[in-house]
């Protein structure tokens, strides 16, 4: 085991902070050494479940995110006021304030910063989307996301990495770090060690691999995780990742005994803090995902965290069983009391770094005041715009002559608007917030090309041209639809100037409703003037490689959609991104 140096980096403490770590680990009882070790995230808690945490389970931290700002400004406070020793509030800051509350600014992730190149906007969204938060109580920031985007079928860091340049993603993740540190008292956690975006795989549902050797991956994640170390980085989180090669080649560890990195002490303990130094502390991944729960049983993976050299366990499942779990390897042994100890230094080293241990419980969480007045501050939402100007990228650009669109040039506009396949999380969101509460970006996109003086529709697809004259009581079959889709191609090309393929799919591949006839698929690239936008996940040009002109606008937030406009009606020297993932997709016909 490497003891922690509480006089070094990231702490530096002074003889005195290092007293009252000491003295608070020696008056704990039992259970609140154990609830130390704890985060929890319920999103909206009753005030009796909150002091529950703080009392009887005598947790750590809590986690931020999905409920508003007041709402977690309230929490925070019935959690601190009650706690014994103060918490860590994290939020996922990854993207702007919104990643702590609802009502928080949306700034942009990782890739969109990433496509600008100014490493100076990730400064920016390192300190505004925690400037934001702050003031609601938080206190950590979980990020940045210094994940490297090797494989573009990863979805889960394909848009919240800073790209698949090595280099590139340790100068913005250590930019964003140094954002969060302009904060005082406020931490940062990078993710996820040892590091994703190889893996199609989501560890959410299964386990997930990093197939680097040591020595490439010291060159690529290794390389971005000790920028950060050395710049005083406060904490990282495990990833359930595994790295089989370097287990291969340092071990000679079978493949059935493979761990991921939250509970395996070679890569915690061993990668993390022998070889690369790291001093900090550590804490899991949501221990609920299934690249880590499918390793064991839980009542062995809860001790086997901390003993891998996590110093904290992200969420309970049951409070009762987990707190349980940990308790009785405590008691037991399993968890040992030098280990035990050596997470609790860290722990509570960060929070006299923090200055927590220097405030009283009135003036731990902010006024309400200070809240409302960083609440959507206009230097948020300015920021925002000008990195969505700056990002916008025209990836591919084959027909030279298409850009700029003029209502002269493209009087009718058609807008083919193409989703993905809908997972839970999306469907519960329309259930939460409503269908149709809001246009899509197809809708707002043709607004704002009408309001320029053009002739702009929305496509209806053949299966949405059924459905509605199904309701409407008409009577279809099967071939009537095939045949809606099918067109003389000079009959199409008379309905339209131009098309524009809008993809909004958010993760994954994009769903097309019919693969023959319509307009869904973009067939007619030879014969009709069009381009490709994606405002969400860049890597639409994997699905449809015919397109000759692609662009990737990140979002469609309403400054990003007017900058999209404006570039288009400027012509190809407006898009001033640059590509940071090869939205090519490794492919070689996606080039044609």
């Amino acid at each position: 085991m490497v003891k922690v140096d509480l006089k070094a980096i990231p702490y530096c403490l002074s003889d005195e902070d290092i007293a009252w770590v000491e003295q608070t680990i020696a008056s704990m009882t039992d259970e609140e050494k154990v609830g130390q070790l704890f985060f929890d995230n319920r999103g909206t808690a009753s005030d009796e479940e909150l002091i529950e945490l703080a009392t009887k389970y005598h947790i750590g931290g809590y986690r931020y995110n999905g409920i508003k700002a007041d709402r977690v400004q309230h929490q925070v406070r019935v959690l601190q006021t009650n706690a014994k020793i103060p918490l860590f509030v994290a939020c996922n800051t990854e993207s702007g304030g919104n990643g702590s509350a609802t009502d928080g600014t949306y700034v942009g992730y990782g890739v969109k910063v990433a496509a600008t190149d100014n490493v100076q906007y990730a400064y920016d969204l390192g300190r505004l989307s925690n400037e934001e938060a702050a003031p609601m109580g938080n206190n950590m920031a979980f990020a940045p996301v210094c994940d490297i985007l090797y494989n573009w079928e990863n979805t889960e860091v394909v848009m919240r990495a800073f790209g698949n340049d090595p280099d590139r993603v340790a100068a913005m993740s250590k930019a964003y770090m140094d954002g969060v540190h302009s904060i005082p008292g406020y931490a940062s956690v990078a993710k996820h060690f040892p590091g994703n975006g190889q893996d199609f795989r989501d560890a959410h549902l299964s386990s997930n691999i990093n197939e680097f050797t040591y020595e490439q991956w010291m060159d690529t994640y290794g390389k971005v995780y000790k920028t950060l170390i050395d710049g005083g980085l406060d904490g990282v989180m495990g990833g359930h990742i595994m790295l089989p090669k370097y287990m291969r080649e340092m071990y000679g560890t079978p493949d059935e005994e493979m761990m991921p990195a939250t509970l395996c002490y070679e890569l915690m303990t061993g990668l993390l803090r022998e070889k690369l130094g790291f001093n900090g502390f550590v804490v899991t991944d949501a221990t609920h995902m299934v690249g880590m729960e499918n390793r064991m049983t839980r009542r062995e993976m809860v001790p086997a965290s901390i003993n891998a050299g996590c110093d904290m366990f992200l969420f309970f499942n049951d409070p009762d069983e987990d707190f349980g779990f940990m308790m009785d390897a405590y008691k037991s042994g399993v968890i040992s009391e030098e280990r035990m100890t050596d997470a609790l230094r860290r722990i509570l080293g960060l929070k006299a770094k923090m200055g927590l241990n220097k405030k009283s419980k009135e003036e731990i969480v902010p006024s309400h005041e200070a809240m409302d007045e960083a609440l959507g501050r206009k230097e948020y939402t300015d920021t925002a715009a000008a990195i969505a100007r700056d990002a916008i990228t025209l990836v591919k650009y084959k027909d030279k002559d298409v850009l700029p669109l003029t209502p002269g040039k493209y009087k009718k506009i058609m807008i083919v608007y193409v989703k993905g396949a809908e997972g839970a999380m999306a469907q519960l969101m329309k259930f939460a917030f409503g269908a149709g509460a809001q246009k899509n970006p197809a809708q707002v996109l043709c607004e704002m090309l009408n309001q320029r003086g053009f002739e702009a529709f929305v496509y209806e697809s053949p299966m949405k041209k059924m459905e509605r004259m199904i309701q409407e009581g008409q009577q279809v079959n099967f071939m009537d639809m095939y045949r809606m889709g099918k067109a003389a191609v000079a009959d199409f090309q008379a309905q339209q100037d131009l098309v524009i393929t809008l993809f909004d799919v958010s993760s994954g591949r994009p769903n097309f409703g019919m693969s023959k006839g319509g307009g869904e698929i973009p067939w007619y690239v030879h014969d009709m003037p069009t381009i490709g936008i994606s405002v969400n996940a860049p890597t639409m040009l994997a699905d449809v490689p015919t397109l000759r002109t692609y662009i990737n606008a990140y979002d469609s937030k309403p400054y990003t959609m007017e900058a999209l406009v404006d570039k288009l009606m400027t012509g190809p020297e407006a898009f001033t991104g640059i590509d940071p993932i090869d939205s090519f997709c490794g492919l070689w016909d996606t080039h044609l």
